[in-house]
C-alpha cells in the first residue's frame, strides 16, 4: 500500500541518517593516529588565540565526552528494546488467553460485507456478501441454516432492500473444538491468496429463498446498509445515492427521504429504544436524525473526521461511537457536539465498528487484517489473536457483538470470505486493563 511505502522510506532515510552519523564517530574515535592528527587538520586556516596544546586538549576532552554519551544512547537502546519485549509478550500472553476463536462460517463465494446477531430468540447469525447472496448461520454448529438469493446485485446493488422470514430449526450443537492452544504470538504475514478452502459450498446443502416478502424502492444507487427503527414498524436504509430513506413496512411507503450528505453514504444505525437515527458517510460526518416528536424531524451535523466516516453507531445514555477511515474512533456526546469525549488513534483504517453495550468495549475492525478491542475512554483492551492459523487473511469490515451467548460473543467478516466467532473473555481483560 502506498501508505506502507512512505513509512519504509522515511525509515530507510532514518536509518541511513543514523549510520551517517556512527559512521562519523567511528572515524572521530578510530585510532590514536587519528584524533592525535585531527586537530592539526582542523586547526588548519582556523584564527584562534589558544596554543595548539591547549585547542588539542579541549579535543580531547570533548571527543572522551562525545564516547561516553555514545556508550549511553547505546545502553538506552538496548534497555528499551528489552523493556519493549517484554511489556509486548505480556500483553499478547493476555490477549491470547482472554480471546479465543471458537468457530469459522465459511460458505460465501465472496467478500463479506455485513455480520449481525438475532436480536430475539432464536439467536442466529447472519452475514450479507458480494457474491448477492445473505446467510443465517447456527452460532453453535456454524452451519448454514438458509440462503437468501433474492438480489440481482452485489450487496443490494441492485437499489432495493429486501425484508424476507424463514422459519429457523435449530440443529443440535456439536462439543466445540478447543482453539486455545493455537499461539497467537508469533503473527504471520498472510498471502491474499491464502484463504479458506471453498471447495465444498456449505450454503449449497441448505434452502434457498429468492422472492422476498417486501421490496423496499426508492433509492437511486446501491443500498449500503439497513436498520429497523425501534418498534419493528418502520426500517431505514442508506445508500450510495447520498440519501437515506424510512420506510413504512407493512405498505412499503417511503415515509421520509434523509437528504443533506454532500457524498455516498456508507452506514446507517437505529437507536434500540427511541426513534433515533444516525447516517455517516464520505463527506467525513455523520448526523443525527431525530423521529421522537412526528411534527419535528430535527437534524444534528457531527465534525471532527478528516476522511469518510466509515460508521457510527450509539450506545447506552446519549453517547455515539464514530470509526473513519481517518485511523480514529471517536466517542461523542449527544449533548454537546462541538467536540468528541475521547479519541481513538490507531495505524489502520477502521471500518463497520460494534459496541459492546453491557461493558461499553468497543471492537474495531481494521484494513490491516486486525481487530482491536478499546473502552469508551480509549484504553486499549486487547487485540484478537491473528497467525498464519487463524484469523482473517484480508480486510476485516465489520464486528458484531452477542453480550449474552454462551458460545460466541464477538463475530467478525472481511474479505477473506469467511465470518468468524470469538469468545472474548471480559472480565479477565478488564481486571488487566
Amino acid at each position: 500500500m502506498p501508505t506502507e511505502s512512505a513509512s519504509c522510506s522515511t525509515a530507510r532515510q532514518a536509518k541511513q541518517k543514523r549510520k551517517s552519523h556512527s559512521l562519523s564517530i567511528r572515524r572521530t574515535n578510530s585510532s590514536e593516529q587519528e584524533r592525535t592528527g585531527l586537530p592539526r587538520d582542523m586547526l588548519e586556516g582556523q584564527d584562534s588565540k589558544l596554543p595548539s596544546s591547549v585547542r588539542s586538549t579541549l579535543l580531547e576532552l570533548f571527543g572522551q565526552i562525545e564516547r561516553e554519551f555514545e556508550n549511553l544512547y547505546i545502553e538506552n537502546l538496548e534497555y528499551s528494546s528489552s523493556r519493549f519485549q517484554i511489556v509486548s509478550s505480556f500483553k499478547t500472553t493476555t490477549s491470547r488467553a482472554a480471546c479465543q476463536l471458537v468457530k469459522e462460517y465459511i460458505g460465501h463465494r465472496d467478500g463479506i460485507w455485513d455480520v449481525s446477531v438475532a436480536r430475539t430468540q432464536p439467536v442466529v447469525l447472519g452475514t450479507a456478501s458480494a457474491d448477492h447472496t445473505a446467510l443465517l448461520w447456527s452460532i453453535e454448529t456454524g452451519k448454514c441454516l438458509v440462503k437468501y438469493a433474492g438480489h440481482v446485485g452485489s450487496a443490494s446493488g441492485d437499489q432495493t432492500a429486501h425484508i424476507w422470514r424463514y422459519a429457523v430449526q435449530l440443529p443440535t450443537p456439536q462439543p466445540v473444538a478447543d482453539t486455545s492452544q493455537i499461539s497467537g504470538e508469533d503473527e504471520v504475514e498472510c498471502s491474499d491468496k491464502d484463504e479458506p478452502d471453498l471447495d465444498g459450498d456449505v450454503s449449497s446443502d441448505c434452502p434457498t429463498i429468492r422472492v422476498p416478502l417486501t421490496s423496499l424502492k426508492s433509492h437511486q444507487g446501491v443500498v449500503i446498509a439497513a436498520d429497523w427503527l425501534v418498534g419493528g414498524k418502520q426500517a431505514v436504509t442508506a445508500s450510495w445515492d447520498r440519501t437515506a430513506n424510512l420506510y413504512d413496512v407493512e405498505t412499503s411507503e417511503l415515509v421520509h427521504s434523509l437528504t443533506g450528505h454532500d457524498q455516498e453514504l456508507t452506514h446507517c444505525c437505529t437507536h434500540p429504544t427511541q426513534r433515533l437515527v444516525v447516517t455517516s458517510s464520505r463527506d467525513t460526518t455523520f448526523r443525527l436524525w431525530d423521529f421522537r416528536d412526528p411534527s419535528i424531524h430535527s437534524v444534528n451535523v457531527f465534525q471532527g473526521h478528516t476522511d469518510t466516516v466509515t460508521s457510527a453507531v450509539f450506545t447506552v445514555g446519549d453517547n455515539v461511537v464514530s470509526g473513519s477511515d481517518d485511523r480514529t474512533v471517536k466517542v461523542w456526546d449527544l449533548k454537546n457536539m462541538r467536540s468528541p469525549i475521547a479519541t481513538i488513534r490507531t495505524d489502520s483504517a477502521i471500518n463497520r465498528i460494534n459496541v459492546c453495550v453491557g461493558q461499553k468495549i468497543i471492537a474495531l475492525p481494521h484494513d490491516n487484517r486486525q481487530v482491536r478491542l478499546f473502552d469508551m475512554s480509549g484504553v486499549r483492551l486487547a487485540r484478537l489473536p491473528r497467525s498464519s492459523r487463524q484469523g482473517h487473511r484480508r480486510m476485516v469490515c465489520c464486528s458484531a457483538w452477542s453480550e449474552d451467548h454462551p458460545v460466541c460473543n464477538l463475530f467478525t467478516c472481511g474479505f477473506d470470505r469467511q465470518a468468524i466467532g470469538w469468545n472474548i473473555n471480559i472480565p479477565a481483560l478488564l481486571q488487566e486493563k
